[in-house]
């Protein structure tokens, strides 16, 4: 089977968001899209049923429209349409088991247009084995345009993060953009001085940083020799370096550990940051 990218489709101008650019990043990468809405009403198909009596009449038109409106602008994307009489979250974590990658739409709250995920959207992207790309109203509208900032990926330098840049200098490769790997990195109480910050405490942290970073992107700038890589150091929390430097970026990617303790949140800071304040679309990857 074709590489496939499942979209959580409810009706919503959200979900219907994610699905536009679901269809776009399967258009450039060669795959497969599926649509997948889950409602645990469905009956089973009944053919010569009037469309007022039929259960299933909404959940195929939501599935149908969007890939009417989908293939307007991509008519030679494979679209499958898949309706599951299942809970959302099950149905979905199962569906982005199966696919290279799952998106999901999410709703911006107040003036900082800040993410609000339901229990459904914090459950696949805590338990996905899969990335699952975070997606608002109005980030599709201009999808297939690159943004000056390209792709950023926060990177943690304090264990194994290949999945994460896998992901990350993949999404670059296909948009032709580059790539920023952001390090934050707090400055600890011995680098402060009475009178601030010292600068040379601080500029030996950064330096050490940085070619511990440098170590940890040279194998991937080898496989991927056509993607630009932009290095950075920043110091600040890691939470908001990554923020910060993806206000202007098409994707921001982060990693979520697969495996936390058992009174551990089920994201990471930077994560959770992330779904709140990221001004692009969010790519959450899990890793070991």
């Amino acid at each position: 089977m074709d590489p496939v990218i499942t979209v959580g489709l409810d009706g919503s101008p959200e979900s219907l968001a994610a699905a536009r650019w679901g269809a776009g990043e399967a258009d450039r990468r060669g795959y497969t899209l599926r649509l997948l809405h889950a409602w645990t009403l469905l009956s089973p198909d009944a053919t010569g049923v009037p469309s007022k009596k039929d259960q299933n009449y909404w959940a195929n038109r939501i599935v149908h429209d969007a890939r009417t409106e989908l293939h307007k602008h991509h008519p030679d994307l494979p679209i499958i349409e898949d309706l599951v009489a299942e809970e959302a979250a099950p149905a979905l974590l199962s569906a982005a088991a199966q696919s290279q990658m799952a998106v999901l739409g999410s709703r911006g709250l107040g003036p900082a247009q800040r993410f609000f995920l339901g229990d459904t959207s914090m459950d696949v992207v805590s338990r996905a084995e899969r990335p699952v790309v975070l997606v608002r109203k109005g980030m599709d509208d201009d999808a297939s345009a690159a943004h000056e900032g390209g792709v950023v990926v926060a990177l943690s330098l304090g264990g194994s993060c290949d999945d994460v840049l896998d992901f990350a200098f993949a999404a670059a490769a296909a948009r032709g953009v580059p790539l920023r790997a952001v390090h934050g990195y707090s400055l600890p109480v011995q680098a402060y001085a009475p009178w601030g910050v010292d600068p040379d405490a601080a500029e030996a942290i950064r330096q050490g940083a940085a070619e511990e970073l440098d170590r940890t992107l040279r194998p991937w700038r080898e496989k991927f020799p056509g993607v630009r890589v932009i290095d950075e150091i920043r110091l600040e929390s890691p939470a908001h370096a990554a923020v910060r430097r993806a206000e202007d970026a098409d994707l921001l990617v982060v990693g979520r550990r697969k495996h936390r303790g058992a009174l551990a949140p089920r994201l990471g800071p930077v994560a959770h940051s992330a779904m709140h304040h990221a001004a692009c679309p969010l790519a959450v990857v899990p890793h070991d």
